[in-house]
């Protein structure tokens, strides 16, 4: 179970960049972001930083190696937007951190899957039990390995979990210390390419999974114009991705560094779209965390609707 407390320390441990993140400035926003997606390509693009000059504010980024502590950093005031996969806003949520969900990508997850390393003898899901299976804690890879175990019919106790940051899950997959990796884009495409390596299954076959742009409370109430034109810019990236995915490759490539190839497979399984949260979508994250407090990994069942925006008015 994930209390506020163990929520802070393991985000804290997790990313430097949270204990050195600066303090809210006058006409500043603050950007979260994780090495692949919409955000990439508009930090890439300069888009925001346009449209947010027309309202007195720049842009700053802050870089995460995974969801769980920017959601944090949303808390602590490290940062004022960003996005992240379905479970790292439910863990929050149950941890009392103060975050609303500004927009959605539904089926931003698709791009996830579970690897086996070069030699494994599994075959399907089922043959997850009595493994040791690595994924991030209160991340979106938390929420395919349990959903991907209901699947099967099996319970989280049939597994082994094995908790790691993708760095060290990279590492453990490396060296055979672990049976099955469940992971995102673009470590997942990295990761895919090795010799031998297999992807069990992908979240396509397992379960919706969406991304969600997110905010702290705070900035929100203050100043919704600013995420409002944050969130249209981004609409209009996303547009522009869906077609130029060879161009979004190469700009993903040349902002993260990873390899062109791998970032081409991962820009080719990601459905760019940006919406509200509609009812459907917010059912569907509700049902994830119904899911996490039925295993009595969060400590208290949450609403997804209280943490839902309302955005402000449009002039004219």
């Amino acid at each position: 179970m994930l209390d506020r407390r163990t929520f802070l320390a393991a985000s804290l441990a997790a990313v430097p960049a949270l204990r050195g993140a600066r303090a809210a400035e006058p006409g500043v926003l603050r950007i979260g972001y994780q090495k692949n997606g919409i955000l990439v390509v508009a930090k890439q693009q300069g888009i925001i930083e346009r449209r947010l000059a027309a309202l007195g504010h720049t842009v700053r980024w802050v870089e995460f190696s995974l969801g769980p502590p920017l959601v944090e950093a949303l808390s602590l005031d490290g940062i004022d937007f960003g996005q992240t996969g379905d479970a790292p806003p439910i863990f929050a949520q149950a941890a009392r951190s103060s975050l609303v969900y500004i927009a959605a990508q539904e089926a931003g997850g698709s791009g996830a899957g579970i690897l086996l390393p070069k030699g494994s003898t599994l075959r399907s899901l089922a043959d997850l039990k009595g493994r040791r299976v690595a994924f991030g804690k209160a991340t979106s890879a938390h929420n395919l390995t349990v959903a991907a175990l209901e699947k099967a019919g099996l319970s989280y106790a049939d597994i082994e979990p094995v908790l790691l940051a993708p760095a060290d899950a990279a590492a453990a997959f490396a060296r055979g210390s672990v049976d099955a990796w469940v992971i995102w884009d673009p470590y997942l495409a990295i990761a895919e390419a090795g010799e031998g390596v297999r992807v069990l299954a992908f979240a396509t076959e397992i379960t919706p999974q969406n991304n969600f742009f997110l905010a702290s409370r705070a900035f929100a109430e203050a100043h919704g114009p600013v995420l409002v034109a944050a969130i249209d810019a981004l609409s209009e990236v996303a547009a522009w991705c869906r077609e130029n995915r060879g161009a979004v490759a190469a700009l993903l490539s040349q902002g993260t560094g990873v390899p062109l190839p791998a970032t081409r497979r991962a820009v080719d399984r990601n459905d760019y779209v940006i919406g509200p949260m509609t009812a459907r979508v917010t059912a569907e994250q509700q049902a994830v965390a119904d899911r996490f407090h039925a295993l009595k990994l969060i400590p208290q069942p949450i609403r997804i609707t209280d943490a839902v925006w309302t955005p402000p008015a449009r002039n004219g």
